[in-house]
């Protein structure tokens, strides 16, 4: 529920050190590399170490092992002081790949055999109609023999030769467009037939030089086919037999040299010069202490630790820190951008005013334990971070669809559970309570957008931004000014005064004043210089205007939210529909459809609409977003790769 804190380290030492100094940092856990070069005069020499990374085309090659037999390679935790890297790494990733190499080469010698007969059958099926040996045919002295097909239509065109001695044409078998045969002439006739059957259309087969009938033919083949996959089955369980056996000492090798690689490839960082080495990163401040024992082991490093870059050229990288909860709803957070560094993280606001929202505007029992199932669905078996974000939503809806009475649209179904706690019906009934539904969710809509103005006080304190703390719109002027503009609208719409109206006058004329003069005030507050108005003629239109826009933006941004009442009205007509559908005998299959229907598209449409409310009424009020992410090192690598 807040950002982690970190530290800027400014480190040097020898090159030769470089390598204890990466290891160092990435023990003590996550660290953010900076692109040193960037930070130090070009002028001076400084440069990225070109070394080309030793270990790449090593781990490429077991990759390519692994990926080639399926073998999912597994990165553990590996310790460079108990298992360190050696020559033997290579010697034994040559052992494996010699092994599966020959593996591999037995097993495509079969396959390109297995192919052979399986090519075959599906070549000799179409004439297994010929009862005739294959190799008589082939060797005729005086008749010439062609195996083929022949387009189903073309066999009306051969009635014009049943006259003609020398056009012979012998079915075997035959498919949906064609008949596979055989036609025989005489060698001196061979080219004139040959034209004949080629206007028809005739595709000839080349039959190889075999022995037997194509039955014959056909089942020594498929003996050979049978023989030939058992004996595949027997390469691929070697295959998996030889990874069983070295899965675990593969891994550890996977591991160190995926962790040597990384390492590696994190020296572009650095800049070197002379045979020194500079780095510049930041790190968790929660693990300050480890990594200073870590440099202390190497010895020879000198640090500069501080919280900030004091030329303010290196800007904090955020890392949001969450429960597990909160975290679901970092994505809507990151997607409007994240927090500055010294602001604060609204994430835990977003995962309970959207978690609110959401129930309330799809509030339905029976379809919020779809939702829950769903996301749980997604997150344990699919491992989809979604998943528990759509489970939290679920559980809220499940909430308020019991408030409202609602259970897959039977809106009576859970009388008799109030009845049994007291009760002498649902707490709220959304059709009969229409106006009170709509003045709901304005409710929520002041109360939300009261908080995001305080939350924007607080982020002002933080940034010592005084003046637009106390004067802004979105400050503490102006949440005075929208109180009293809510209070006056409530005054008249019922009748009665909470405050008294010179009051409230009073409050929203000194704000009117306030928002004119807002500028030279907060800068005057903030002792900025430039105060005055470049000209008092073109400030005064500009802040005329500026002054609606702001009662305007309180006016529409409150309004808005009458959409969470609106949905609620929406859902309980939508349900309305499918049991009007489902006529009086309550057509289970309707329901069933409709109620699919509504979770999917109004479920949808809700989610969209409550993220809608977040970024344009909340966020336009508290939150700029500008902060870049704390990249680890790994993925700072990944990102260099791509």
């Amino acid at each position: 529920m807040a950002i982690a804190k970190v530290m800027l380290v400014k480190a040097s030492g020898k090159l030769s050190e470089l390598d204890k100094f990466i290891a160092a940092c990435r023990k003590s856990g996550e660290f953010h590399p900076e692109n040193t070069c960037r930070y130090l005069s070009g002028s001076m020499g400084f440069a990225p170490p070109n070394d080309s990374n030793p270990y790449s085309s090593t781990l490429q090659k077991i990759e390519e092992l692994a990926a080639i037999s399926g073998f999912q390679l597994t990165q553990t935790n590996w310790d460079e002081a108990h298992t360190p890297y050696d020559e033997n790494v290579t010697a034994y990733i040559d052992e494996i790949s010699a092994k599966l190499d020959s593996l591999y080469s037995d097993r495509k010698l079969l396959q390109e055999h297995l192919n052979e007969c399986e090519n075959g059958i599906a070549q000799f099926q179409h004439f297994i109609g010929l009862d005739v040996p294959i190799e008589e045919t082939l060797s005729c002295e005086f008749v010439s023999v062609r195996y083929g097909r022949l387009p189903k239509e073309q066999m009306i065109k051969l009635k014009a030769y049943e006259n003609n001695p020398y056009v012979l044409f012998i079915p075997c078998s035959s498919d949906e467009h064609n008949i596979w045969g055989v036609y025989f002439a005489p060698k001196d006739k061979a080219d004139e037939v040959d034209r004949i059957f080629t206007f028809m259309f005739f595709e000839r087969r080349r039959i190889p030089n075999v022995v037997g009938t194509p039955t014959e033919i056909l089942t020594k083949l498929q003996e050979n086919v049978d023989l030939l996959k058992q004996q595949i089955e027997a390469v691929d369980a070697d295959i998996a037999k030889f990874w069983n056996e070295n899965s675990s000492k593969c891994n550890e090798v996977y591991s160190r040299l995926k962790w040597l690689s990384e390492s590696f490839e994190m020296r572009q960082f650095a800049a070197v010069k002379n045979g020194q080495f500079y780095y510049i990163l930041w790190i968790l401040k929660s693990n300050l202490k480890k990594f200073k024992s870590l440099i202390d082991e190497i010895g020879d490093i000198t640090c500069e630790i501080s919280e900030y870059d004091e030329t303010g050229r290196i800007v904090p990288p955020v890392k949001l820190k969450n429960n597990s909860f909160f975290k679901s709803f970092e994505s809507f957070v990151s997607m409007y951008g994240l927090p500055s560094y010294k602001d604060i993280d609204v994430t835990s606001f977003v995962a309970v005013t959207y978690t609110l929202i959401f129930g309330i505007m799809f509030a339905d029992l029976g379809q919020g334990i779809v939702l829950a199932l769903a996301g749980l669905i997604l997150f344990h078996w699919k491992k989809i971070q979604f998943g528990k974000l759509l489970t939290i939503c679920g559980l809220s809806s499940m909430f308020f669809g019991l408030m409202f009475g609602s259970f897959f649209g039977f809106e009576h179904l859970l009388d008799p559970l109030y009845s049994a706690v007291g009760l002498n019906g649902k707490p709220l009934h959304v059709m009969e309570s229409i106006n009170t539904v709509l003045l709901i969710g304005i409710g929520i809509g002041v109360a939300l957008l009261i908080a995001s103005m305080f939350l924007n006080v607080i982020v002002c304190f933080k940034r010592k931004a005084y003046g637009e703390a106390l004067f802004d719109n979105n400050g503490l002027t102006g949440i005075l000014v929208y109180i009293a503009g809510v209070l006056a609208v409530y005054s008249f719409m019922t009748g009665e005064s909470v405050v008294s109206g010179g009051v409230i006058l009073t409050v929203i004329l000194i704000g009117v004043v306030i928002f004119f003069f807002k500028e030279p005030i907060i800068k005057l507050v903030d002792r900025e210089p430039d105060w005055k108005p470049e000209k008092l003629s073109d400030y005064i239109m500009q802040n005329v205007f500026e002054v609606f826009e702001y009662f305007l933006s309180y006016f529409s941004n409150t309004v808005s939210f009458l959409r969470v009442g609106a949905f609620v009205l929406v859902h309980a007509g939508m349900m309305m529909v499918v049991f009007s559908l489902a006529g009086d005998s309550e057509n289970l299959i309707v329901i069933a459809l409709g109620n699919i229907f509504v979770i999917a598209l109004e479920g949808l449409l809700s989610g969209i609409q409550v993220l809608r409310l977040e970024f344009y009424e909340m966020f336009s009020r508290c939150y700029d977003g500008g902060g870049r992410p704390f990249i680890s090192a790994e993925q700072a690598v990944s990102q260099r790769a791509k």
